[in-house]
């Protein structure tokens, strides 16, 4: 069967089938779909396979090629673009480096940060800040080292008078083989003299010559409350003018101290979690307001015996009260003296409270109607429970202080009136 269209064998140039030399469909042998007829979805099924030869182009008959007329513009407009902003950035980068020679060659440097800003209230170290307290303190305060037989040993201290007065702890110079060193807080140094010493408080008073000295102001230690705030001040492990914070965390611990073979220590201590380390012993426990309420003495520490103790948060000061009598009579005498009751003291036995062994005649005890195997509970107020309580309790007062004793006595419990006397050696 002939359609009319001329169909010819690849490669012969035979006509396949027809001789009509009528024009090929709408496009043409040679059009880009015309040559895929196979897939042509209205070609019958039936109908045999050709393959189509595109026949030679007839001059003047080309197809005009067809431009996109954005082809052009969009690289022209990408170079546009482009070059300014790398112009843009080899400018800047060349005037900072002239910018910057021109300021180094100039001898200034760029300026850093913006306009300055009012410090918050607790940098800004007013009188009665802790920063304040302890500047206002620190040249008051010294280190203190001893050449003894083991060494040279090392501790703190404070000046108590103009004239060259400084308070420190007994165990300081004890064993002393020569004069102690004085160190000040602007770094200066001058030799010390021992002018007294009481071991059973561990207080010592030492003497310097030196012009210009600013002694401490002093506190109350009977007007303190736990959980008041405080500063110890010293030379901890050898680290001059170090000031540590802490609170008032209790009142009145009785202490019994002392190193082997010396002697026994008796006081009412100021117990604070202010940090305290070796070579603090001697220096002042200031309060809020810069007065020296105590001095510092102990720790407790939780090391075995003849280890090296640091701090735990539980160090001890010697109140200033008490400190200053002692001082005062040791300045004033020579010596200090000791506070007593009267009355050699023992175990509580049943219950709390500590037994008189035994009552002097005429002492303070028997003149308020204290008799033996009387067991002291309180004084002025304070828990007696150990020998220690009680010895503590009554060498915190000064000679002729009047103290409110509550005993009991079998079955029955009494008050009395002791006045305290010093110790007739």
């Amino acid at each position: 069967m002939t359609d009319g269209w001329d169909w010819r064998q690849p490669g012969t140039g035979a006509t396949v089938a027809g001789s009509s030399s009528a024009a090929p469909p709408p496009g043409g042998p040679g059009a880009p779909w015309w040559s895929d007829a196979l897939a042509d979805p209205w070609r019958d099924p039936m109908a045999p396979a050709a393959v189509v030869v595109p026949a030679a182009p007839v001059p003047g008959t080309e197809t005009e090629p067809v431009t996109d007329p954005d082809s052009s513009a969009r690289p022209a407009l990408r170079h546009v673009l482009i070059i300014p902003l790398v112009t843009a950035l080899l400018a800047g980068a060349l005037g900072g480096a002239l910018g910057y020679a021109f300021a180094i060659r100039g001898g200034t440097t760029p300026v850093l940060g913006g306009a300055p800003i009012q410090p918050p209230e607790l940098a800004q170290r007013r009188p009665e800040s802790l920063a304040g307290v302890a500047e206002r303190v620190l040249p008051s305060v010294v280190t203190v080292r001893v050449a003894g037989p083991d060494g040279m040993s090392e501790g703190s201290g404070f000046i108590a008078t103009t004239d060259g007065y400084l308070i420190t702890n007994d165990h300081v110079v004890a064993g002393a083989t020569g004069p102690a060193t004085v160190i000040f807080n602007d770094g200066s140094s001058a030799p010390a003299t021992l002018v007294g010493q009481d071991p059973e408080s561990d207080i010592a008073v030492i003497k310097v010559a030196k012009e210009g000295l600013h002694p401490v102001a002093f506190g109350d230690s009977e007007a303190l409350a736990v959980g008041d705030p405080v500063l110890a001040i010293g030379s901890p492990l050898s680290l001059t003018n170090t000031v540590t914070a802490g609170i008032i965390s209790a009142l009145d611990r009785t202490m019994q101290a002392g190193e082997p073979g010396g002697p026994t220590r008796y006081y009412a201590a100021i117990q604070t979690d202010a940090a305290v380390n070796h070579g603090n012993s001697g220096g002042p426990l200031v309060d809020g307001a810069g007065r020296v309420i105590g001095v510092n003495s102990t720790i407790k520490s939780l090391v075995a015996e003849g280890q090296e103790a640091g701090n735990i948060g539980l160090a001890f000061a010697i109140p200033i009260n008490q400190a200053k009598r002692i001082t005062q009579d040791i300045i004033g005498t020579g010596k200090a003296r000791r506070t007593v009751i009267g009355a050699q003291v023992g175990g509580g036995g049943a219950g709390a409270g500590v037994r008189l062994v035994s009552v002097e005649p005429s002492g303070p005890a028997a003149s308020a109607g204290l008799r033996a195997n009387d067991v002291i509970v309180t004084l002025n107020g304070r828990p007696t429970n150990e020998p220690t309580d009680l010895i503590a309790l009554v060498r915190k007062f000064a000679p002729g202080s009047v103290v409110v004793v509550e005993y009991r006595r079998g079955t029955s419990r009494r008050n009395a009136s002791v006045t305290l006397v010093a110790d007739a050696k």
